[in-house]
Parts: C-alpha cells; structure tokens; sequence
C-alpha cells in the first residue's frame, strides 16, 4: 500500500482539494516512520518543505483509526504567531474529521481555554510558558488532560536547542509525561539542524525509545544570492581598483614575495607573477568567477546624501515585498528610522514596517496583517523575530545587513522567500567605515564581508549547520524548575525533590552535591522552607516570583540599564557586559567600569577604539568552523559567483593586506614597534576562553598591557615580550590549566541567564567555567602553535601592506 493509501480518507480530500499532485519526499519519509516504528522522529528538511504536514498527515489517521480519550497531540511552538498561523492550518485539515484543535497562549481567549478544560481531545498548541503555566495551575487537571498523549510535536526544534529556553520545554514534556502517566513519541521540526542524529538522542532521552532522522533527497533548489559592499561614505572599494578586482586577485601573492624580495628583483617578481596567475579554485556554480551584475534592477533614488549601504536597500525594496533582518534591535530600529526619513525627503508615502522583540504584541500583530496584505508592497525591518514561518504572504525578496551570526539564521532568514514556485532570494549589504589610510593590519579587514562569504560557503560546500550545544550546566534552569515542581506540586522531601529533578535529561551534568548547594542556598534567602516534618515548600520570597506571569519564562526580558559618565547620563542598553568590556552608546565607545544590577546602571568612562564582538549566549556566538573558513576565504584567489563589484573589490584589498602580512602563516603578527595582534581564528567561546588565559595567566609574564579584544576576531596588545616566548609562555599555561575556575578573576560573577541572581554565587561561577567557555577548544589550538615556540619567523603587518608596490599602485 502506497503512503498516501494509508492517509484517512479526509487527509486524501484534504490534498485532493489542494490540487497537490504528489506528496513530498518528506512527507513520504515521515509517514513510514510514524506509521512503521514506535520511535521518536527527528523531521528535517529546508524552509516550506511540507514539514507540518509530514507529522500530522499519519497522526491525524492514527487518530481517526483510535480516536484518543484525551488531550492525544501537544504541538509545541516558540512563537504565539507561530501558533496562531498553524492553528488556522490545522483546523482546516481538521475540519471534516470532527478532530478539535485547541490553541492556548496568554492572547487566547479564556472561554476558548475553559471548552477545553472541559471537553479535552485531539490537539492542543502551546508555548513552553504557557504550558509550564499550565502545569503549574492545574496540576490536579493534568492526568484527565493527558492521559492518553501519544504524541508531542516541537515545531522549529533548533530555536530552542539554544540556551535555557530548549532545556526548559524537554523538562516540561518530563514533567507532563510523569503527572500524566504517559510515555508519548516526540516528533522534532526544523529547517536548519546541525548532527541531526545527536540532537534526535538528545529528545529521546528518557523516554526508552529510539529515534529516527529519515533521509530525504530533496530536489535541487536555484538561490538567487548576491553579496555587496560599501564604505558608509567617500569612494568604494572597486573604485580603489579601477574596475580590475578580479584580475588583482591573480597577482595578490607577488606582495608576500616582493616584501622579502631586494628592488633588483621586484620587476622579475613582477613577470613571473603574470605566468603564474592562480586560477580561481572549482566551485559548484557555472557562473563565470566575477563581480556580479546586481539581480535587478532599481525602482527608486534614494537621496543624495543618503548612506550608500541603506540607499541601496531603499532603491531595490519599492514595489516589492521584502524583509530587512538586522543583528540587533537597535540596528532595526536606526535602518527605519533612516529609510524612513529617505521615504519623506523624497516626497513618498512610508513603505518601511518595523518589527522585534521589544515592540508590542499589537504593533508586531499590525506589521504582520500589513506584510499579508498582496495589495501592499511593503518592507518590515527585523531581527530573528521574523526568522522563523510566520505567514506573513508571498515575500519577494530578503535583505541582510552585515553577516548573521550562524549559517542556521543565514537559511532560515534566506528560506523566508521563495515559498511560492519561486527561488528564495537574499541580498546581503555589508556596511563598513572607510579604512584609514595608516590603519592597522586588523582594521584592513572587513570581517562581517568575510563572515558573511564563510557562511555562504559552508553550506554550499560541506551542507554544514552549526551542532548543537548539549553540554551547558544550566543552573539557572535548575533554579527555575525547582521552584515550578514546588509551587506545582506541593510540599516534597528533598529526597523525593531530588529524584524530580535530578532525573530531567537536561540536569545529566548536575550532581547531587550540586543540588545540595542550591537548596541550602535557596533556604537562606527564603525562595524556600522547611516544614517540622523536614518537606520543603516555596518560601515568601519565592511565592513572588513563582506567582508572577513572568515566572514562566526563562528567557531575560529586556530590562534597561541607564549608562552613565561621571554625572552625565548617556542613554540605555539591554543586558550590558561584565566590567572591563566595551560598549557603544552616544555615538562613542566607554569602558564598563561597574554594573549595578539591583539599580540598573552601569559606570563607565570614554575609551578611545571600537567596540569589540558581539558578547552573550544567544545569537551572538559563531563556531569555529566559521572562523576558520573566514581564514581558508583570506586565503583563497577564486571570487564568489555571488560577490558583486564593490564587495570584490573589498575582498581583494583584504586578502592583498593578509598576504602582504602572511596572515595565513603567523598567527601572531607585529603590528609596528611592541605593539602586536593575535588571530586565532576561534570561535566566540573557545576566543573568550584563550582572551582569559592570556590576561590572568601570560599577561604578567610576558609585559603585556592593553589587551583590547575584538571577539573572535582578534586581540591586540603591547607586550615587551618577542614572539617565541609569547608562544611557549602560552603553551606552558595552557598545559597547566586544569581547573577552568582558574580563568575567572577574584569575586567576578558573570549573570547572564535570568535566574543567575538567585543561584549560589560558586554555582554561577561554576556553570561559566565549566559550561559556557571551550576550554578543550582553546587548548587545541594552543597546542596548533607548538611549532612557534621553537621557530619564529617574524612578518610584518604595519599599515596595509604592498600599496607601495607599483604592481598594485591604482
């Protein structure tokens, strides 16, 4: 019998009416395993691939075959959007099967949720928060609510595998399944997941079931993808070239050798160069390997003194439906602003819609309604809160400003077009300020340019998603889900507390003795107490806490702190650095001298540089894989077939400064006089890891002074040291280091996760050093650089090299 044979006959009417003509590779695949195993299915395929359909289709016909006594499908969701548009989905799938879809969030109506409660059947849709909620109110309802669930479906699993958000809803499954008596399968979604197979053990653990990642070959899908550059004024990079970018990549290793070549033997250099012109390395595409025409044409002028980057985004989005993802809140927020002042100078009617986080449910709701409107073509600028499928109609095209973070948010935010017979299509615009003309060597490179091609590249060559990160120590968490089992279930002993908690998948790094400090701890602040009987229940202190609709998250909400100077009050930011980081605020860049969490306020003092990498848990980690495509991208002499002409340009300056430098030999380069850089090319926790080392460790040893960290870029220093006793210094340390508590500073206490103020302050201190930095990352690449110990050629990477040479003079 043929897949869509074994469908119930309303699933058959359901694709007839739909006019589908075959069922998708996916939808095959997910059918076999749920109908044809009893295990847990992990469902991945790329954005608009049929994917809800795929998990439902068989459910909804085991359903109609054994209608289920109760609640018999929990539908997880991140986003209250999310939920709304795939409830409209399913309950027109549902309609004819006399099959109830339930939604329930903080919007949702409470006659809707008390039908519910009263009649409990088919499928119920939810947030995490709203389901910890639920567990939390109406513990007693639980087993008659979920006593026959067979299955849970987490829809965009990826999104939360990421920091505490994910931890929080395996728990909630665990502590559903236990109060219900229940053992359901688990059903994974997602479009961009890296080691599928480790994260299919990760939802199955606890439950004794296997799992399932069906392999599916998806047909060949065309990207329409293009990548430009542009200084924020004066000149462009393809002008500094002359139009002949392409062809300067062919001569860009004569610089290395003309730097260590006497004048007599510049002009035979020169002549060798032109025989031994490096052909562009095999890529997938046929595309010829040259600056790109752009893919379409303008259909506006934005003002003449308008910023090139943004101008080129307001010229290519007019008459058409497109998405502007930026990196941060406050870049969305400064990108409308100035569109919208375009859109007034040039005597326009506002085309720009603005949605993130911050906003509130009814202005992001309004921006949605808006972007589904096919009579308007209309733009909204956004951050990840757009990443994810939310209908929001037929998107024609979507634009990135500067690189994402990850290559999952560069598919997931390309994906969000071409939903609709077309190719997705993506326009990245990397924005940068003009080099100085004596800039350092690290100035000379346009790292988000070079991010930006690493992201494309992985995925274009090795298919790579960055993996999940599984190993955390989530203390937090722990925090959280204490106190929810206590306020859920009453007065437990710590014993009887400890098996419910210890036994979440989630907590398999926490011990005992762990647990034991918590609670002591939470005893003495009064989150907890102690009956004469020796159980233990929420204490006043914590009965604020667990009372509070906030509670149900674990997420930070964005809470301000005012930046201050002396007396002089510079502004607001949303969840500052530790002391000694940088931040930018006030059109100028200050050094974080204290963070008053109880008021609010950080101190700071005016610092002269730039402010370094982004710095937090999520989004702003990049692996190291990504960093070390960005140097093999330095490295190369092909061009992209989806560079256009300034960003090739820009990319030939950069490798001709590398090369001149012999970036791709030293790690550690002078930069004029006792003054060096350090390029390590690791990713953002392993960097953090090494940055600690040098500065707690080496920095003493070695007379080093100013470290100044551009996360993961590069550090530079002034440092009395040469280059060999840097490197054995470093060695020696790191060998040693056997106690990652060790690269913590006296009394420091980094809070990054919510509930981090109510943990003990050795288990905070703990979970960073164990559970955030990539110590084992760090020490390998130490380990790497064991050759510079014993041997060290010393380049030289001053100003930006070889534009003295004539070769290159433009």
């Amino acid at each position: 019998m043929g897949t869509f044979d074994r469908f119930a006959p309303f699933i058959q009417d359901f694709i007839y009416d739909h006019e589908w003509e075959s069922l998708r590779g996916i939808q095959v695949a997910a059918a076999e395993a749920i109908f044809d195993t009893d295990d847990n299915v992990l469902l991945t395929a790329s954005t608009a691939s049929g994917k809800t359909e795929a998990a439902f289709f068989p459910i909804l016909t085991l359903f109609d075959e054994n209608p289920p006594a109760s609640i018999g499908a929990i539908y997880i969701g991140p986003l209250k959007a999310l939920i709304n548009d795939q409830f409209l989905r399913l309950n027109d799938l549902c309609a004819d099967a006399h099959i109830p879809v339930w939604h329930w969030h903080g919007d949702v109506s409470s006659s809707h949720k008390a039908k519910m409660l009263k009649s409990p059947g088919g499928i119920l849709q939810i947030t995490p928060e709203s389901l910890e909620a639920l567990l939390l109110h109406k513990h007693s309802a639980i087993s008659r609510l979920f006593c026959d669930l067979r299955f849970v479906v987490i829809d965009e699993v990826h999104s939360l595998l990421r920091g505490d958000r994910g931890g929080q809803t395996i728990c909630l499954i665990e502590r559903l399944s236990r109060m219900a008596g229940v053992n359901p399968r688990r059903i994974g979604l997602s479009a961009t997941i890296g080691d599928p197979s480790e994260v299919g053990r990760f939802l199955s653990t606890g439950t004794g079931r296997g799992w399932v990642v069906p392999k599916v070959e998806e047909p060949p899908r065309t990207w329409r993808l293009s990548m430009e550059h542009f200084y924020t004024s004066g000149s462009q990079a393809s002008d500094a070239l002359g139009g002949q970018a392409e062809q300067s990549l062919e001569g860009i290793d004569f610089i290395r050798k003309a730097k260590a070549a006497d004048a007599a033997q510049t002009m035979e250099l020169a002549r060798a160069t032109v025989s031994e012109a490096i052909k562009p390395d095999a890529i997938e595409d046929d595309e010829p390997a040259s600056p790109q025409p752009a893919l379409d044409g303008p259909t506006d002028a934005a003002p003449r003194e308008a910023d090139p980057g943004y101008a080129y985004i307001f010229e290519h989005t007019r008459g058409k439906k497109c998405l502007v993802f930026a990196n941060s809140r406050e870049e969305a927020e400064a990108v409308c602003t100035e569109l919208r002042r375009y859109c007034e100078a040039q005597h326009e009617t506002d085309r720009f819609l603005i949605h993130h986080g911050n906003l509130s449910s009814s202005l992001r709701e309004s921006a949605e309604e808006l972007m589904r409107d096919e009579s308007q073509a209309l733009t909204t600028i956004t951050t990840a809160t757009l990443e994810l499928g939310i209908d929001i109609g037929k998107l024609e095209r979507a634009f990135q400003l500067d690189a994402p973070f990850t290559v999952s948010a560069f598919l997931q935010r390309m994906g969000r077009t071409g939903r609709r017979g077309t190719p997705p299509e993506m326009w990245f615009v990397m924005r940068e300020e003009p080099t100085l003309p004596r800039a350092l060597l690290p100035e000379t490179i346009p790292w988000k340019l070079i991010q930006g091609i690493a992201l494309v590249q992985l995925y274009r060559e090795e298919r790579w998603v960055e993996p999940p990160r599984l190993d955390r120590l989530p203390y937090s968490l722990l925090y959280h889900q204490t106190m929810a089992t206590l306020a859920s279930e009453g007065e437990l002993t710590p014993a009887q507390l400890a098996s419910r908690i210890l036994n979440l998948a989630v907590f398999h790094r926490i011990t005992a003795e762990d647990f034991r400090v918590l609670l002591r701890h939470l005893l003495q602040i009064g989150h907890i107490e102690q009956t004469e009987t020796g159980g233990l229940i929420v204490g006043i202190s914590g009965e604020r806490l667990t009372s509070s609709y906030k509670f149900y998250a674990v997420f930070q909400e964005n809470i301000e702190y005012t930046v201050r100077s002396d007396s002089t009050e510079l502004g607001t930011i949303v969840s500052p650095p530790p002391t000694g980081e940088k931040i930018a605020i006030a059109g100028a860049t200050w050094l974080v001298e204290e963070v008053d969490h109880k008021r609010h306020i950080v101190y700071a003092t005016k610092v002269r540089g730039r402010v370094p990498a982004y710095f937090g848990e999520c989004p702003g980690d990049i692996h190291t894989h990504v960093l070390e495509r960005m140097l093999k991208v330095l490295e190369e002499r092909c061009t992209y077939p989806y560079l256009m002409k300034n960003a090739t340009g820009r990319l030939t300056l950069a490798r001709r400064a590398a090369a001149g430098a012999a970036l791709d030999l030293h790690p550690l380069i002078n930069l004029g006089g006792n003054t060096w850089g350090l390029f390590p090319w690791l990713g953002s926790y392993a960097f953090l890891a090494l940055e600690r080392l040098l500065k707690i460790k080496c920095a003493k040893q070695l007379g080093m002074k100013g470290i100044d960290s551009s996360r993961p870029y590069y550090l530079t220093f002034i440092m009395s040291s040469g280059p060999m006793e840097f490197f054995q210094t470093l060695i020696n340390e790191a060998n040693n280091l056997t106690d990652n508590m060790e690269l913590l500073y006296p009394d420091e206490l980094p809070l990054f996760e919510k509930y981090d103020e109510f943990v003990p302050p050795e288990l905070v201190r703990k979970g960073f050093a164990e559970g955030v930095l990539d110590v084992v990352g760090m020490k390998r690449r130490v380990a790497e650089w064991e050759p510079f110990a014993r041997s060290y050629e010393l380049p030289a990477g001053g100003g930006v090299p070889g534009v003295d040479i004539p070769w290159f003079a433009s």
